[in-house]
């Protein structure tokens, strides 16, 4: 169990110093402040030192000295997280965050092989600008991927928008290299698609949030560029409908069909009233709207007359009250600068509480009648706006309630759970899940306990044990016990 009771004294402090370079350790509060403190400002806790390695071996160093006094680690990228995974505990004790930032070199392209291994601390859309100048494509794409590194990336399993096509962080892997709780380091960096050679270990780490171990390197699927794009904007008259029209496309596209997001009329609206700089694509009072993307590799010149004819046919069915085919490439990203803007506008609007959950594509609207239904009856004060990576079910539930209702609360947090508890409480009836791409981290160890199996619980902890006998692996975080 790591210690909470002492500060690291300062031959400590010189002796991972030694390792890192004096540029490689911070310590004093003001350079501390950035670190401890996630990008959302919900989590924020205290730390003895921040460790900037530059390579595998010194993480690898810095870790067996740590592991020498059991002195807890939390692994940090980007500290772009949802969930307080990469930042210290605000009761938390002796500790120190290992961030990875300076790692961050392109190992190694191989375009016949259609693979690139980089450090954990490639920020994505470096990595993104990395395939695309050799001719090739990453599709992870967040809205934080200016800032987000590709360790953290795989540590929290990101999803994003183009998980319909590609699939979620875990699909694009292809080998590891992982420093162990006692400082070993694992070269699992295989670029192989088969490898059928027992346990697959790197799915051990890839959503395990830091807790059993920190990436230091990852091999990486890449994939043929698109060159052909064809995005539109449409206006739907209910959830339902909006699904019936994924089948549609889905059953005209298929592996064309790379993203297909739904933005309910209310979140249009607060983007529109809190975001300068867009404008209503589509003026009406739909329901809902659809941003649907289809993308090639080869160009046809074709795209654009397809999505055409099936939003007309789609019109003609009932399924779409309105469309608007992006007229080009910056018209196109007026539509997903819509879409990328939704975090902002829900903090301008007030206490956002956003709910990542995800039940089978088929019951969305079954479940977000449901839980509107029940938060506007037992919280009246919330303002609810939905927005959905549709194709893959995964639904922010958002609950915005006025700030100046929020700070006459005698305990928010409570409250805050009251209203978390009923969301997820509505997604597990319908075969969901709490969670779908934000992660655990320490916001939602309760949950986890909640929702789990004793039996799910049980083999995650004796894995924790079995590869971090100590705790030292950024304690606290995902299960409740280090």
């Amino acid at each position: 169990m790591p210690s909470d009771k002492t500060r690291l004294s300062a031959s400590l402090l010189s002796r991972l110093q030694d390792i890192v370079g004096r540029d490689g350790l911070l310590s004093n509060t003001a350079e501390l402040e950035g670190f401890t403190t996630d990008w959302r400002r919900n989590f924020s806790g205290p730390t003895d030192a921040v460790l900037l390695p530059r390579n595998t071996e010194q993480v690898a160093a810095l870790v067996r000295m740590c592991a020498e006094i059991n002195l807890p680690i939390i692994p940090q990228g980007g500290n772009t997280g949802q969930s307080g995974a990469c930042v210290p505990q605000s009761d938390q004790g002796n500790n120190v965050i290992l961030n990875l930032s300076r790692m961050n070199r392109i190992r190694a392209v191989d375009r016949a092989n259609q693979s690139v291994t980089v450090d954990a601390g490639v920020v994505l859309q470096t990595l993104q600008e990395c395939a695309r100048s050799n001719g090739l494509f990453f599709p992870l794409s967040l809205g934080a991927e200016g800032t987000c590194q590709i360790g953290g990336n795989l540590s929290t399993n990101a999803g994003g928008t183009a998980v319909l096509r590609y699939g979620n962080a875990r699909d694009m892997v292809l080998g590891l290299e992982v420093v162990l709780p006692n400082g070993e380091v694992w070269d699992g960096l295989r670029t192989l698609r088969k490898d059928n050679t027992g346990y697959d270990l790197k799915a051990l780490f890839l959503g395990a949030e830091g807790t059993l171990g920190i990436i230091t390197g990852a091999s990486l699927k890449l994939f043929a560029q698109p060159v052909e794009k064809a995005v539109a904007w449409a206006a739907v008259p209910s959830l339902q409908l909006a699904t019936d029209l994924l089948s549609r496309f889905r059953g005209d596209f298929e592996s064309r069909l790379s993203a297909f997001e739904y933005v309910s009329r209310e979140q249009l609206d607060l983007v529109l009233m809190h975001v300068p700089g867009h404008t209503d694509p589509l003026p009406d009072n739909s329901a809902g709207y659809l941003l649907i993307e289809l993308s090639d590799s080869i160009a046809t010149g074709t795209l654009d007359a397809l999505i055409q004819q099936t939003l007309v046919q789609a019109m003609e069915a009932g399924q779409v009250n309105n469309a608007l085919v992006a007229a080009s490439h910056a018209h196109a990203l007026s539509f997903w600068n819509i879409r990328h803007s939704v975090s902002e506008a829900n903090r301008s609007h007030g206490v956002s509480l956003n709910h990542d959950v995800a039940v089978p594509t088929s019951v969305v609207p079954a479940f977000v009648e449901s839980a509107t239904s029940k938060i506007n009856k037992t919280f009246p004060k919330a303002h609810v706006v939905t927005v959905a990576h549709l194709g893959d079910g995964n639904v922010h539930f958002l609950a915005i309630f006025p700030k100046s209702f929020w700070n006459t609360l005698d305990d928010s947090k409570a409250y805050a759970r009251q209203v978390r508890q009923l969301v997820y409480d509505t997604a597990n009836e319908f075969q969901g899940t709490f969670s779908a791409e934000h992660g655990i981290g320490q916001s939602l160890t309760a949950e986890l306990s909640r929702y789990k199996s004793n039996i799910e619980l049980g083999l995650m902890r004796q894995i924790k044990a079995a590869i971090d006998p100590s705790g030292i692996m950024n304690p606290y975080k995902v299960l409740t016990q280090p």
